[in-house]
């Protein structure tokens, strides 16, 4: 993964609007759209994909879709399928973020999640390890 994200620039980020996978009848996962170097996280996004590929991980086969994960509504129960368009013009303050970091999920009643190493974004090929 180091060399998928070597060479990468720091990328400058916003959260704006907001939407929903699933139906309106039927939401699964409200998210927050990003707006800034998206075509940046994209492009690096499609590295690391592809870094997983050749170690053998399996990768999802849809495109990549910039997004925040702000909540799941759970099936069966009472939902607020407006909260996305409520929010679709909500703009965040613009951030850098400075490095690719994986995580460890760890699922279950009390999901908790890991930090398991990071990479530097912004830091030139011969400086990564």
């Amino acid at each position: 993964m180091g060399s998928a994200v070597a060479g990468a620039p720091a990328l400058s980020l916003q959260l704006a609007g907001a939407g929903r996978f699933g139906s309106r009848r039927r939401p699964a996962v409200c998210w927050a759209g990003l707006a800034g170097d998206v075509a940046g996280l994209t492009a690096l996004a499609g590295r690391l994909a592809d870094a997983a590929r050749g170690v053998g991980l399996p990768v999802e086969d849809r495109p990549f879709r910039a997004h925040l994960t702000l909540g799941r509504w759970r099936a069966g129960q009472d939902a607020d399928a407006d909260l996305p368009e409520r929010l679709a013009g909500y703009r965040g303050p613009v951030w850098t973020a400075p490095e690719v970091v994986l995580w460890r999920s760890h699922l279950g009643p009390t999901p908790r999640y890991e930090r398991v190493t990071a990479w530097p974004l912004g830091v030139g090929r011969d400086q990564v390890t």
